[in-house]
C-alpha cells in the first residue's frame, strides 16, 4: 500500500501494516520504507536522514515500562531504579527507535492524544512537510497487548502496529515510488458534524468508503458506498487507528480510485472528533 500527493501543498502516504510484536513498530517502518522505494537490499535508508522525520500515535506504547519503573520506586525507591532502563519510560521511546534503527536526523515525536490521536499524528507529519521542516515523514500508530494494558483498560486491547510514509508527489516521482492517495483535508473539532463541516465534507462529496472507530457516530452524518467498522473486526487500537484507516484507505484506492474515503475517529462518547479525507 502506498501513496503520495498530487497537490504542491499536501502530502500523501505510502503504507504498510503489521501485527505487532516485539520490535513490530521497526518492522512496520521497514515495510513502509521498502514500499516507499527509501530502502536498499540491506534495509539501510537511501532518502534524506537529515530531513526525514518521525512521528509516533501511541497512548499506551510504554506504559508497562512506566508502570514497572513506579512498582520498582515504590519497592525499593530511586536507588532501585536501572539507568539503563528509565529511557524505556518516556513516551518518545519508540519514534527513538525508529529514527536511530535508520538514522534519521528529522523531526521526531510522539503523539498521544487519545482516539484521535493515529489522524492527529498524520496531519502533524504532513504540516511538517507543508512548513518545510521535513521532506518526508515516517507515521507509526502502534499499541501493545500486555497484561499492564489489559489491567488499565479492564478488557483486552489489540496488538497493533502500522506505518506510512508521507512526502510530495514529485519526491515519490523522482524514485518511480507509485502514488496511492492524496490528503485532501483533516479538521480536529470537539464533535464529529463541527470536524465534517471544518473539513468540508458534505454529503454531496462522493465518498466510497467510510473508515470509522466504533461508535464514531458517522454514519448518519454521510451517506458512504461503504464503511468499515475497524475496532469491531479487530478490537480496541487506540492510538493505531487513525494510521491503520489511512493504510485502509490506501488498500481501497488502490481498486476504485474514482471516489474518496473519510477517515473518521472520535465524537459521542469522547471529548474530540478528527475527520481526514483522503482522495485517489
Amino acid at each position: 500500500m502506498a501513496a503520495s500527493t498530487r497537490q504542491p501543498d499536501s502530502a500523501g502516504a505510502r503504507c504498510a501494516t503489521r501485527t505487532a510484536r516485539p520490535g513490530s513498530p521497526l518492522r512496520a517502518a521497514e515495510s513502509a520504507l521498502h514500499d516507499a522505494v527509501l530502502t536498499d537490499a540491506n534495509a539501510t535508508f537511501t532518502g534524506v536522514a537529515d530531513s526525514t522525520a518521525v512521528v509516533v500515535s501511541t497512548n499506551r506504547g510504554n506504559v508497562d515500562s512506566v508502570c514497572e519503573a513506579t512498582d520498582t520506586i515504590a519497592r525499593a525507591g530511586v536507588r532501585g531504579l536501572s539507568p539503563l532502563g528509565l529511557p524505556q519510560t518516556s513516551s518518545n521511546v519508540i519514534a527513538g527507535w525508529v529514527a536511530i534503527r535508520y538514522g534519521l536526523r528529522g523531526p521526531n515525536l510522539t503523539v498521544c492524544n487519545g482516539v484521535t490521536s493515529g489522524l492527529d499524528a498524520v496531519s502533524w507529519a504532513r504540516n511538517l512537510i507543508v512548513a518545510g521542516r521535513a521532506e518526508a515523514a515516517v507515521v507509526v500508530g502502534v499499541e501493545p497487548a500486555n497484561d499492564v494494558v489489559t489491567k488499565l483498560l479492564g478488557e483486552q486491547s489489540t496488538d497493533a502496529a502500522v506505518a506510512i510514509v508521507l512526502e510530495p508527489a514529485n519526491a515519490a516521482a523522482s524514485r518511480a515510488a507509485r502514488p496511492r492517495a492524496t490528503i485532501a483535508r483533516y479538521a480536529r473539532a470537539r464533535d464529529l458534524a463541527a470536524a465534517l463541516t471544518s473539513a468540508g465534507v458534505t454529503e454531496e462529496k462522493s465518498v466510497g468508503l467510510l473508515v470509522d472507530e466504533a461508535g464514531a457516530g458517522a454514519g448518519h452524518l454521510l451517506t458512504a458506498t461503504r464503511r468499515i467498522d475497524l475496532e469491531s473486526q479487530l478490537g480496541p487500537l487506540s492510538g493505531a487507528l487513525g494510521v491503520l484507516q489511512c493504510a485502509a484507505a490506501a488498500a481501497y484506492l488502490e481498486s476504485d480510485a474514482t471516489r474518496s474515503v473519510l477517515a473518521t475517529a472520535g465524537g459521542l462518547r469522547h471529548d474530540a472528533a478528527a475527520a481526514l479525507l483522503l482522495t485517489p
